[in-house]
């Protein structure tokens, strides 16, 4: 797919961009080559190509998804200002009306 000048003028008002013409011309020919490097990579012949997630096929070290931390939960119950905890849970001011 090839873009004429008229097609980037028509990308960039929808854009709200105001291009001069020599801007309109560098943005055609920059576009028509990305177009263009697009269509040899889609010709590019993939069938029996596993996908792969990362481009270097690495692995993410994985560990166990367990409890490391101590339950300290009544503790810091405890030291929350007197009367802003109600069972078992923070009492804060509202701030969206």
């Amino acid at each position: 797919m090839a873009l004429t000048l008229d097609d980037v003028k028509r990308i960039a008002y929808l854009a709200r961009i105001e291009v001069s013409q020599h801007e309109a011309q560098q943005a055609l020919s920059q576009l028509n080559g990305i177009f263009r490097l697009i269509g040899e990579m889609q010709a590019v012949n993939t069938d029996g190509i596993e996908p792969m997630a990362h481009a270097q096929d690495a692995m993410l070290r994985l560990r166990e998804d367990v409890v490391t931390e101590a339950n300290q939960h009544a503790l810091f119950q405890s030291i929350a200002p007197q009367g802003r905890v109600e069972a078992g849970l923070y009492l804060v001011p509202k701030v969206i009306e």
